[in-house]
């Protein structure tokens, strides 16, 4: 029973009928918001778990900041604000009063207040206080919360006008620590994406004009969507000392002299649901890995008679009071019982929609054979997706099938990666033939027509302009550079040392 829109008709509309038929989230009556609904949010909230584990498995501690951040604040450093000028939200009132009927602003602010796009002015005011000695170095803390950017074109989980997210923020006493600390935590991002979130990625360093406004340098992790586009799925910037300039981060160093501190931050928000869905949902709907599933195991009772009812339920209690106790991944196995009234093949197809990873159908069958019925999401069109086991069985190997299934979506979405990542294109000409070739849905196995390119490039000033003409970016300098050398695929100047990899993007 496939979604009414394909990906290779319509991925944009296939994305969003994606998340409706999930019941993920929909579009807020406040413009250009979004409401997150339990499914989309558990599926958050796992993530967030995730993470924030290996956030303080590298000693840093969360903490919360104001939403609010007086402008002046942002003046200081002018390469940030003009940075994220366009998308700020202000603050410019205290509270309404009535006027000829309708309510209107009233109480101008002394101060205009900048509505938290992200947290570095407001951050770097407060670590100006807590260190005056190298001994108070470094500094490494984490929060979660959300931001405002005034999105012109918002896109459910990948653009809107406010969103989720973590963001990290340090102090160093030097700069090779500091810069050590941004590659760590580029590394934590690819690990979660990878491990938990079954995404393949590319870390690399972004080019000179894709850089945090006020970053020395930023460093990314990019993964592939099935229709070759590229997302930018986290970020980590080492900022020198811009920042502690800007707001006076000063310390006294071992040798009694004062000098400023060295910054990163780095981030992460719920776009990483939208690259979720983009790199495993399928024609039928959503499929999450089981390890940020909020039900990894769900069992729908198949009543055909009222009598049968009770047998059946009680059945489905002994399986889950034997597996309940187990873990994979180590942890608690997460168990969905789905008990409304309802017609049990609409409730097989809703979780089939939310892309549960295994769907257990229990019937007077299954209960006198002491048999499962077992569905698993990945394989739901495929002989091997439907197969009944005993119940000792299943209890048994019910761990090891939930990560079996992490495994092959990791699998599955890796061999897309490297399948579609072109690096035979050696020429300007035939690199612009590529890029203005229609974009299509990369088939499983396939080579999609246009999808990433690795090559070279010449680091060119007028980069920008060009890649802006042909619609598409540099997404990263990827850490294993070649060394070798050819010609530009962009500018064709022949002698280019940097390979990057070029493709559109989200």
């Amino acid at each position: 029973m496939a979604l009414k829109n394909k990906r290779g008709d319509n991925y944009p509309e296939w994305y969003q009928n994606v998340i409706s038929e999930a019941d993920m989230a929909e579009n807020s009556s406040s413009p250009g918001c979004m409401v997150i609904k339990p499914w989309g949010y558990g599926i958050w909230e796992k993530i967030k778990d995730a993470l924030d584990e290996e956030i303080k498995e590298t000693d840093h501690e969360n903490c919360y900041f104001p939403m609010f951040i007086p402008l002046s604040f942002f003046q200081k450093e002018a390469e940030h604000v003009e940075g994220f000028a366009k998308e700020m939200a202000v603050v410019t009132h205290s509270r309404l009063e009535q006027k000829d009927g309708k309510l209107v602003p009233a109480s101008p602010l002394d101060e205009p207040l900048i509505v938290r796009p992200t947290s570095e002015a407001i951050i770097a005011d407060a670590f100006s206080k807590w260190v005056k000695s190298y001994r108070d170095l470094p500094v490494l803390i984490n929060q979660w919360a959300n931001v405002v950017r005034w999105e012109m074109r918002p896109r459910l989980f990948l653009r809107t006008r406010e969103f989720l997210w973590q963001e990290g923020h340090t102090a160093h006493s030097n700069a090779k620590e500091a810069e050590e600390e941004t590659i760590r935590m580029l590394d934590v991002y690819k690990k979660v994406s990878e491990e938990v979130l079954a995404m393949p990625v590319i870390p690399g360093r972004k080019p000179e004009h894709e850089k945090f406004p006020g970053a020395i340098d930023t460093y990314c992790i990019e993964a592939m969507m099935q229709d070759g586009k590229a997302l930018q799925a986290g970020t980590s910037h080492f900022l020198g000392q811009n920042f502690a300039k800007a707001a006076n981060i000063s310390f006294v160093n071992k040798q009694n002299q004062q000098e400023y501190a060295y910054t990163t931050s780095w981030g992460v928000s719920t776009r990483l649901i939208g690259g979720l869905i983009m790199t495993h949902a399928d024609d039928e709907g959503m499929v999450v890995p089981p390890r940020i599933a909020p039900y990894q195991v769900v069992f729908i009772p198949m009543v055909k008679k009222p009598e049968d009812e009770q047998r059946i339920m009680d059945y489905i209690g002994k399986i889950t009071s034997r597996i309940k106790s187990e873990t994979p991944f180590g942890e608690k196995i997460r168990i969905k019982v789905d008990k409304r009234d309802k017609n049990s093949t609409d409730k097989f197809w809703e979780w089939t929609r939310k892309g549960a990873p295994i769907i257990c159908e229990i019937g007077v069958r299954d209960l006198e054979g002491g048999n499962v019925m077992v569905r698993e999401r990945i394989k739901l069109n495929t002989p091997e997706g439907k197969h009944v086991v005993g119940v000792e069985d299943f209890s048994q190997t019910i761990s090891s099938r939930l990560e079996k299934i992490q495994k092959e979506m990791f699998e599955k979405a890796q061999k897309r990666l490297n399948d579609n990542i072109r690096t035979d294109i050696k020429t300007a000409e035939e690199f612009k033939t590529y890029f203005t070739s229609p974009n299509e849905w990369i088939e499983d196995g396939k080579q999609g027509k246009v999808a990433f390119v690795r090559g070279k490039w010449c680091g060119d000033e007028n980069s920008e302009e060009l890649l802006k003409a042909m619609k598409i970016t540099i997404r990263c300098l990827p850490f294993d550079q070649s060394g070798t050398e050819g010609e530009c695929l962009l500018t064709g100047k022949k002698g280019a040392t940097l390979d990057v990899i070029y493709a559109k993007s989200y």
